[in-house]
């Protein structure tokens, strides 16, 4: 893998993560900046997507450099049976930095194996989704003030939810305590409780998504149910609905407590929490374009 290519958050030391958030910071405060001035950046989507991509785009065009690529992969060479390793490489002869989500895990190490250029993974299959987790850390810090010592609740799709995944390896550097609560279907995978148990994280785990838990919560990170994910579509109906907030669920909760959720929603967060200060989803995403700013100087070598 190339030096300056993001396919995993365990790519990244605890300073480096730190580093990217002090320049997520700066760009926040001057997101409009020429210097991405001759760059050219491909953004790769064989997997449909709205706020990774327009902000990783809008990134791009905020520092003054150019965007190729697809949204569609079937308006790219693949539908007509185009190997990944081909399309990586023409790519990478028309830009300096590919941008890539895929449906398969493991995609974005492969082409981070044999691009000339660097590879940032905007997300394959259920693996990870690096630069989600930068600014959902970006987010925990400026809601928190802190990432040490907090209490975070995943809820929902624990097993498919690739934004839940990268969340936990990257808070290892700061003795989280993770409450884990998902129907037996979608509950996290053995490798990641692994990983707790190995970084000595604390964690528990249970299918209620109970009052108790809520109120002893510092970051409440809500998951959709990804449909896109079964292959047995009575299933995702049976499961799609377990897990639901509402306002008065946040009645009693601490006041430092903010409601976190990788978008889009479907039903597992009532329309009625979004005026609750309390909720930070969409600053969340909009935390992305600073976040990813960063992420893409560092893939391209440019000081910032």
């Amino acid at each position: 893998m190339k030096n300056k290519s993001l396919v995993s958050i365990s790519d990244l030391s605890k300073d480096e993560i730190l580093r990217l958030l002090s320049q997520a910071e700066r760009f926040e405060k001057n997101p409009n900046q020429k210097i991405l001035d001759g760059k050219v950046v491909a953004t790769l989507f064989f997997e449909p997507s709205t706020r990774t991509r327009l902000s990783f785009e809008t990134a791009v065009n905020r520092l003054g450099g150019r965007v190729i690529g697809f949204s569609d992969a079937k308006t790219s060479s693949q539908s007509k049976g185009e190997t990944l390793k081909d399309t990586i490489m023409m790519v990478s002869n028309y830009a300096d930095l590919i941008v890539m989500r895929h449906y398969l895990e493991g995609a974005a190490r492969y082409a981070s194996e044999v691009a000339p250029v660097p590879v940032i993974n905007a997300g394959d299959g259920a693996n990870q989704h690096p630069s989600q987790t930068m600014l959902d850390l970006y987010s925990i810090y400026k809601t928190q003030g802190t990432l040490e010592g907090l209490t975070i609740t995943m809820v929902g799709d624990l097993k498919y939810g690739r934004t839940v995944h990268s969340l936990l390896e990257a808070m290892q550097y700061w003795k989280p305590k993770f409450n884990f609560i998902a129907c037996k279907e979608l509950q996290m995978p053995e490798q990641y409780k692994r990983f707790c148990d190995d970084h000595g994280i604390e964690y528990h785990e249970s299918t209620d998504f109970s009052q108790e838990v809520i109120n002893e919560t510092d970051i409440l990170y809500m998951t959709r149910v990804q449909q896109e994910r079964f292959t047995d579509l009575m299933e995702y109906e049976r499961v799609k609905s377990l897990y639901n907030l509402h306002n008065s669920m946040l009645d009693n909760s601490k006041p430092n407590l903010r409601v976190l959720h990788p978008l889009p929603r479907i039903t597992e967060i009532s329309q009625d929490v979004d005026d609750n200060p309390k909720a930070y989803f969409f600053q969340q995403a909009k935390n992305g374009l600073y976040a990813r700013q960063a992420i893409i100087c560092r893939s391209l070598g440019i000081e910032c």
